[in-house]
């Protein structure tokens, strides 16, 4: 099967050369991977160095760890679930209420287009900050399922496999996640409205 021009059946291959102590194989298939493990580290975290040292440890954990790989499952969602599995552990030590805005996120690729206008593609920078402060304030458990469905259009199936929970888990936790988001939306949008009256 080919995936955004990659046939995942390569990523098998180069697995079983790894195992074989082929070390330029493993490079292969973290060039390959780099890009989704970082996105999801960067989501999750929102701080571009901690990302980048989250996903440097997501694939020194796959390396060590590569014995255990079931070739049944998609190489890339057991990568994915490595890095959430570490993100959400980086966050429950850290404690964090609020991801640092220092650097605001890209806005979704959906989103973009080549003939954005400038106040636009300011908006559009305005809106990604303001949601990745609004997912920097959900729980671990919540903002994972709602990365894994949004940015990386995962079905329920493929984040319980991910998360190695259940759909009805998957479901509830997605449930709730919304809920929260819908009511941080609701909130700031009064709290606008307030100091739009005040400036009357």
């Amino acid at each position: 099967m080919v995936v955004d021009g990659w046939d995942v059946n390569d990523d098998l291959e180069l697995v079983t050369r790894t195992l074989a102590g082929d070390q330029a194989a493993f490079g292969e298939l973290v060039q390959q991977h780099q890009r989704i493990v970082y996105n999801l580290t960067y989501r999750m975290l929102g701080e571009a160095r901690e990302a980048e040292d989250a996903a440097q440890e997501t694939f020194l954990r796959a390396y060590e760890h590569l014995a255990r790989y079931d070739p049944n499952r998609s190489f890339k969602t057991w990568l994915l679930a490595i890095a959430s599995n570490h993100c959400i552990d980086r966050l429950r030590k850290r404690r964090l209420t609020w991801l640092s805005l220092d650097e605001p996120l890209p806005p979704h690729p959906a989103l973009t287009s080549k003939t954005t206008a400038p106040e636009e593609s300011a908006i559009e920078v305005e809106s990604s900050a303001a949601m990745q402060a609004m997912l920097g304030d959900l729980p671990p458990d919540y903002r994972i399922v709602i990365v894994l469905r949004y940015w990386y259009d995962m079905s329920y199936v493929e984040i319980a496999e991910t998360l190695e929970t259940t759909e009805s888990a998957v479901k509830s936790r997605l449930f709730r996640a919304r809920q929260a988001l819908a009511e941080k939306l609701q909130a700031n949008s009064a709290a606008q409205m307030s100091v739009a009256l005040e400036r009357v």
